[in-house]
């Protein structure tokens, strides 16, 4: 289908809270890495540092339309079921399969091997910079949540 996504390796300097900046980011904690009209997804550091673990994803399936702001998937961690909300409508391109069989990568390396899937995007409404999506993370941390 498509080559693996290409993403920068992580930094030696980055934290659990890092926020990489060419990335952008929604209000659910997820980013996108966006090229030539596509959309590779995945969860953020501060929502890895969140779960703690996680045991199961339920990734949207290859094919399917997915929009904006709707739940798509989930997230289970020894505690809670999250859900997964798609950061952009589109169709879905890729899953990250690897993932079946090892979902721990989502939180060992939220924004490399940890990817989710890939999107054809047809619209990004309200994604945030990574200035904006770490003053969001800054006020959320200070508000106790």
């Amino acid at each position: 289908m498509s080559s693996p996504p290409r993403h920068r390796a992580r930094s030696p300097r980055e934290t659990a809270l890092s926020v990489p900046q060419h990335l952008r980011y929604t209000w659910d904690h997820e980013w996108l890495l966006v090229d030539a009209g596509n959309a590779t997804v995945g969860i953020t550091a501060f929502a890895a540092q969140a779960l703690g673990d996680v045991v199961h994803l339920r990734l949207p399936a290859v094919g399917t339309r997915v929009e904006a702001g709707e739940a798509c998937g989930a997230i289970s961690s020894p505690t809670a079921v999250g859900e997964l909300y798609a950061p952009a409508s589109g169709e879905v391109l890729e899953v990250n399969t690897a993932l079946a069989g090892a979902p721990g990568v989502v939180i060992a390396a939220p924004y490399t091997l940890g990817w989710l899937f890939r999107l054809r995007v047809e619209n990004i409404a309200g994604a945030l910079s990574a200035d904006a999506y770490a003053a969001y993370c800054a006020h959320v941390q200070g508000d106790g949540r």
